[in-house]
Formats: C-alpha cells, structure tokens, sequence
C-alpha cells in the first residue's frame, strides 16, 4: 500500500490495512479468489475503499442475509463470477430448553469465543426472542458443534440449519440526526443517551464501553465513519455518515441507535 493511504485511518487499522494489501496482491499474483474472514462494518468500509483507491478487481460482501452487520468479503479477478456458496457461511441454531431459560447476544458470543476461536469466524447473531441462530465460516463449523453444549449452565445444542430456515431477526434500530461539538467517544454517549460528560468518561474507563466489539476505555477517542459503539446497559450507536459541519462548526451526524 503506499505511505499515503494509511493517513486517512486510526493508527491501530494500520495492521489491518495492511492484510488488505495482502489479499489484493494475492489475488492479482494468483488470479484467484480471495476470500476474507467476517469484517465489521468499519473493517468493510476500509476494505472498499482500499480496493476503490489501489486495484481493478472486484469485490462482494456476503454474511448470510441482507442487513447481515459483520460480513465476509470475497475479493476476485473480473472474470470470476461469484455465487453465494464460495463465502462458506453456515447458520447454525441454537437448540435449548426456551421455556426455562433465556440466552443473550453476550452470554452467546461469550461461549462461542471461549471456544478458543477468534471472532472472525463468527458472523451475526440473531434471536426473535425465543430462537437463536449464529453464522458462522465454514471452516470451523463442525468445531464448534462438537465443542458447544453449555452457555452458562443451560445446555444446548448446535444444528445446522438451510436458509430458508433463518428466523427473521428483531431489530429496533432508529435513524437519529444530531449535531455535535467533537467527535470524541465521551461527547457521542452523552449527546446520544442525554447523560452527563462525567457519567460517559465512567462508564468508558470502568470497560463498559466497546468500538467495533473491542473494549475502549478512552474517553478522548475519536469515532469515524461505520463506528459501531455499544455501551452495556443502553444500547448501541452507528455512526451511518458524517455529513459535515454547521455554521457554528459542529458535526453533522446521521446515526442508527439501538435504545436498551
């Protein structure tokens, strides 16, 4: 990648960048499909505009249904039609006993990473309250049927499931239009749920407070476009666009909230 690009990204996406060079220059050495692991949204909008900026190659984004959130990329030569099975993404069921216990999104990623597997290789989870069914890459799929029979002390099973099988997931996120004075991490929590400065920067040093599904315990962080922020106990906020400044210089935002 040249010098260049890197500007235009947090220091810590450079490793990232990085990969992404990687996978185009194997592509085009190769001639072959390449076929990434599941990317977040920030990771994805990286991706795209890498391969916009550097290559000729196509690319496409899959992760098991249209409003899939984390999604594997497959990044090919322009002779190469993809079809849906070269992502290699399984949806599996969670099979427990509803009428005595409840599962959640964190209890159920916790479990699947306890497994000693990166979170790459997990896609979305999605429950309509009852059901609960996770995407995962191929490749390790009859791991972890093998290795999940607990989350928590409910037992469960995994089974794999076909598509037309897939429930359709509840989703409760709200598009809200805001203006803010910077966008540090401390300043977006405060404006978007109506709680003091002081009250974010606790709950963001006390590890409450997660970027992109990594723990972010500084208040002065700058978010950007795609940002996923969740903040346990009252939801999460994407960052959808920045749509420049006010007069007065503040930042126009369009986000997607998710109110607990």
């Amino acid at each position: 990648m040249n010098a260049n690009v890197y500007q235009h990204f947090r220091k810590d996406e450079h490793p990232f960048i990085d990969s992404v060079g990687d996978w185009l220059e194997q592509v085009e050495s190769q001639y072959a499909p390449y076929l990434s692991d599941f990317l977040d949204p920030r990771q994805a909008y990286i991706l795209e505009t890498l391969i916009r900026q550097n290559s000729e190659l196509e690319f496409q984004f899959y992760g098991g249904y249209e409003q899939a959130e984390r999604r594997r990329c497959l990044i090919f030569p322009d002779y190469y039609q993809p079809k849906e099975e070269d992502f290699d993404v399984e949806l599996l069921e969670i099979v427990y006993p509803v009428k005595f216990s409840t599962l959640s999104h964190g209890k159920v990623l916790g479990t699947l990473v306890n497994t000693g597997i990166k979170r790459e290789y997990f896609g979305d989870i999605i429950s309509d309250s009852d059901r609960w069914q996770v995407f995962v890459a191929k490749e390790i799929t009859s791991f972890v049927e093998n290795q999940v029979e607990k989350i928590g002390k409910i037992s469960v099973r995994l089974e794999k499931r076909k598509y037309t099988e897939m429930i359709l997931p509840k989703d409760d996120w709200t598009h809200e239009r805001t203006t803010i004075s910077s966008l540090r991490l401390d300043n977006l929590i405060s404006s978007v749920y109506n709680i003091s400065r002081q009250r974010s920067k606790q709950l963001i040093e006390s590890g409450k407070v997660k970027v992109n599904w990594t723990e972010n315990t500084r208040p002065d962080f700058l978010v950007d476009l795609l940002d996923i922020v969740s903040i346990r106990g009252f939801g999460r906020i994407q960052i959808q666009e920045l749509e420049g400044k006010t007069k007065k210089d503040k930042f126009r935002l369009l986000l997607g909230v998710l109110r607990k």
